[in-house]
């Protein structure tokens, strides 16, 4: 049975047992400040667990892309080496809503695993939860029962809290889970060592292939248990470690699920997959890399610097020092591995596959820039090699820790080249340097959150902004957010008109208003589906009514700017073509900023083509079409755009300007018609990333602002000028009279060199068969100051000559010697530009025969010449 096969039939066995099939959410989380990424199957439904809005059905089954590298589930660096640990992986699924529980999601699993996928019985294992007394937690004694009457007792093992009870999180969801596991050891492997003793154990080949959890309790953040409002079924299994269990595998990476992947690296750099262990490590790196940083930015992440772009550069440059260092790719490759894996997912996973262009393109720029910084970085190492091993031969703690946070250089890859140089490293010293940065990012970013505390219970939060600009709202829950700047509030009303914060729109601003006071809400974002109010105070009578306004006119231009960025995007693929794909957009009230997939510069013309298209339709005054609760099918049939990593549910709202022109699906706030927009004025191009583009624009009052300030200068520069008409001609001239100008002052100067070097050349001191010329010249610039140094040695013989000048407000010093000094008399133009820059607090070096320094103090070039003659004399003098 091969993968896709595998697959199908678990989605197929679900819905036989009424369960809707679902597609995955994205990867990348885009509205829960709790996660960077879907780390776990449940995590799109954590919603429905906590009761904050209800489930659309009350058994689902999935797929679901999920990916650890960061926070609590962070397997980073066990992948590769050993054979079941992935950054993203699969998780296969099935899900009760406060439907049924323990007897079915158990009796299911065994059905299916035993009866469609023939997994034999004697091979399997199951686990239940033990108890814990320090939270007052029973043994799971129903889910023993209900595991007696499908397999031998000796089989049921029991775990503790940290193998059989599930958190997602330091807070959230959890519950006691029943684990199934196989035993895939040869039959002489298992008849020498009973396989439950290997159970948890880390055992490649004993490993967990489903986890039925039961969310009984949600974890509060004083670490207290509460039962949840209902009884839920949360399961998942791992459908690289089911493929290697049903198809006789010892690996996750021998299935069709990698293999293809595997083979095409080895091809590619002439090697052969299961000969040499290093070379076995970096194939694995990459095949399981490029899965997780294909789908990250198929889904919205670009690699960055920052957050969650910071984790998936990390993963690409992971897969690319493995692949240098032990594969000899020198040139990017990985980008190539995509379009194998785009091929192989594009019946499940379809989005790689029509975006693959792009992916690559992103891939293939970030390789580049990696790869310049390997070299960067090795010629760091190279430069300091002398310095090391003056150093019993070691690089220190800090260096290699300089090389990890500024060159990309984990510490395994600066210990593999340091072998090469036969050096060592000091780790420990590289551990303190990371746990002092880890301890600084832990200060910065440290917060402190307190529980909900519930005013009215059993209420969902209603958002009515689409309709009006204020309500009579009551809380319903808040909580207070400590963080070392800053106290705040998060407040749920029962219904509101602030819009929070989400593709790409800014939250609202504005008040709620009571009879005795005034609270300001000073911004609006999204957890998961609740609305937060943020405050820096709270109601003095929580249970009190409030008028809830939001800032109209803010919000005015903030819609104003989104409907802009519709009309915005439907030009670009008109002008540029149908590539064009929204890669993030930022609207608020004072401008708009909208970042689209193409590779080459917007050219003037086609910036004007664009501005000319949005400003037609702005006069058009095209009516707002807005359709609400459209089945996501009908949507599509519509032609509206979705934007690629976005999760949209069954029901999505339209927003359409003219239904030949743009029609997408939107939750943001909007103009009634195009004509409200006023006017359009792009103020800026520039590059994001590889294949992202980005525009900024301004509309309305902000738009009649920039071309009035463009007035204002066009009329400054004619005043200036004084001409009223041919400004570029006027200016054009002005460049050409300039240029002469600075062509005949150059010729003046280099008179003025040449006349110095002659005036210097008769300043000669002799001391000991050396001519010594020590002086402070006058000279416009640095390259001046060079060549006459070069031009005085070619027509002084023997010459030690030190030239101190004043250069642009600040202090140089140059040393210029013969070649025979340096290889007769042992001078070094190095060691006295460092004793003289003393002079102008500065410093400086260079070659033996020429120097240069620099500082601060100009008043002290003019000991310069005396301390010149006083050094060459004490080193003539020995």
């Amino acid at each position: 049975m091969n993968s896709a096969e595998i697959r199908q039939q678990f989605l197929d066995f679900f819905a036989s047992k009424q369960h809707q099939v679902v597609p995955s959410a994205p990867l990348v989380v885009k509205d829960d400040p709790t996660l960077m990424f879907i780390n776990s199957g449940m995590a799109p439904f954590k919603d429905y667990f906590l009761g904050n809005k209800p489930a659309p059905y009350k058994r689902v089954a999935d797929t679901q892309k999920c990916l650890r590298v960061s926070g609590k589930h962070n397997d980073l660096e066990e992948v590769g080496y050993d054979t079941y640990h992935h950054t993203m992986f699969e998780m296969l699924g099935n899900w009760s809503f406060g439907d049924y529980f323990k007897k079915e999601a158990l009796a299911w699993s065994w059905e299916l695993l035993t009866e469609v996928y023939k997994l034999p019985k004697d091979r399997l294992y199951v686990s239940v939860f033990q108890g814990d007394e320090s939270e007052n937690l029973p043994m799971d004694q129903e889910a023993f029962d209900i595991w007696k009457g499908m397999i031998s007792e000796d089989r049921i093992l029991m775990g503790n809290k940290k193998d059989n009870f599930w958190e997602m999180g330091d807070t959230g969801p959890c519950g006691p889970c029943s684990e199934i596991h196989v035993d895939l050891r040869t039959d002489e492997e298992r008849a020498a060592v009973d396989g439950k003793s290997l159970v948890n154990n880390d055992h490649p080949q004993v490993v967990e292939i489903w986890n039925n959890v039961f969310m009984e309790f949600n974890r509060l953040a004083d670490s207290s248990l509460v039962k949840l409002p209902a009884q839920h079924v949360d399961t998942g299994m791992g459908f690289e470690r089911l493929c290697m269990a049903i198809q006789g595998k010892r690996s996750n990476y021998d299935t069709d699920v990698f293999q293809p992947l595997i083979q095409f690296i080895a091809k590619e750099a002439g090697v052969t997959y299961g000969e040499h262990e290093k070379v076995d490590i970096a194939i694995r790196v990459m095949a399981d890399h490029i899965r997780a940083i294909a789908f990250a930015i198929t889904d919205g992440q670009l690699p960055s610097n920052n957050k969650a772009g910071y984790v998936i550069r990390r993963i690409l440059r992971r897969a690319v020092r493995y692949s240098f260092t032990f594969l000899n790719f020198k040139k990017p490759f990985l980008y190539k591995l995509a379009e194998v894996l785009a091929d192989q997912m594009a019946n499940v996973f379809p989005e790689l596959k029509q975006q693959l262009g792009f992916v690559q393109r992103v891939i293939e720029e970030e390789e580049n820039a990696f790869l310049r910084t390997l070299e960067n970085g090795l010629k760091r190492l190279d430069a300091l090699e002398a310095k090391f091993k003056e150093n019993n031969n070691t690089i220190d703690g800090k260096t290699a820790f300089e090389l990890y946070d500024t060159f990309g250089f984990p510490l395994d890859l600066t210990a593999l080249i340091a072998r090469e140089k036969g050096l060592a490293v000091d780790e420990a010293g590289f551990g303190v340097e990371m746990e002092q940065q880890k301890n600084r990012s832990r200060n910065a970013s440290a917060s402190e959150q307190t529980d909900w505390v519930i005013v009215q219970p059993d209420i969902v939060n209603e958002f009515i902004g689409y309709d009006s600009d204020a309500s009579d709202s009551h809380v319903v829950r808040y909580r207070q957010v400590k963080t070392k700047a800053k106290s705040e509030y998060h407040i749920i009303l029962d219904k509101t008109p602030f819009y929070a914060e989400s593709g790409g729109q800014v939250g609202d601003t504005g008040y709620l208003i009571s009879d005795s006071e005034q609270i300001e809400v000073i911004d609006t974002k999204k957890e998961n589906d609740l609305i937060l109010h943020i405050t820096t105070k709270l109601p003095q009578n929580l249970e009190a009514g409030f008028r809830s306004e939001i800032d109209k006119a803010r919000r005015d231009f903030i819609r104003k700017n989104h409907s802009a960025t519709h009309l915005l995007h439907s030009a670009l693929r008109k002008v540029l073509g149908d590539h064009v794909q929204q890669r993030g957009s930022l609207v608020n009230e004072k401008i708009l900023r909208f970042d689209f997939s193409h590779f080459a510069k917007v050219t003037d013309e086609q910036l004007r083509e664009v501005e000319q298209i949005v400003n037609e339709r702005i006069r058009q005054a095209i009516p707002l079409g807005e359709s609400r609760n459209v089945p996501i099918a009908e949507a599509k049939e519509m032609g509206a755009t979705a934007l690629f990593g976005e999760k949209y549910g069954e029901f999505v709202r339209v927003i359409t300007f003219d239904k030949e022109y743009s029609v997408e699906l939107c939750g943001g706030t909007h103009v009634f018609n195009t004509g409200h927009i006023g006017y359009f004025k792009i103020v800026a191009e520039s590059s994001v990333a590889a294949g992202v583009r980005r525009i900024e624009a301004v509309t309305a009052q902000a738009a009649d602002d920039f071309m009035q300030q463009q007035v204002n200068e066009l009329n400054a520069v004619r005043e200036v000028l004084n001409t009223q008409s041919n400004v570029s001609g006027a200016v054009q001239k002005l460049q050409d009279d300039n240029k002469l100008l600075q062509k005949q002052l150059e010729q003046f100067e280099l008179k003025q060199v040449n006349s110095l070097k002659d005036t210097l050349a008769q300043r000669v001191q002799q001391l000991n068969g050396i001519n010594l010329i020590a002086e402070k010249v006058e000279v416009s610039n640095a390259d001046y100051l060079k060549k006459l140094a070069f031009d005085l040695r070619q027509v002084v013989d023997n010459l030690v000559l030190v030239l101190a000048a004043e250069i642009e407000g600040k202090p140089q010093i140059a040393v210029m010697l013969s070649d025979n000094l340096v290889s007769d008399k042992k001078l070094n133009a190095n060691q006295l530009v460092r004793e003289l820059a003393k002079e102008i607090q500065g410093g400086g070096g260079g070659q033996p025969f020429y120097a240069t320094a620099g500082g601060k103090n100009v008043a002290g070039l003019q000991a310069v010449p005396a301390k010149a003659v006083e050094l060459v004399k004490s080193i003539i003098n020995g």
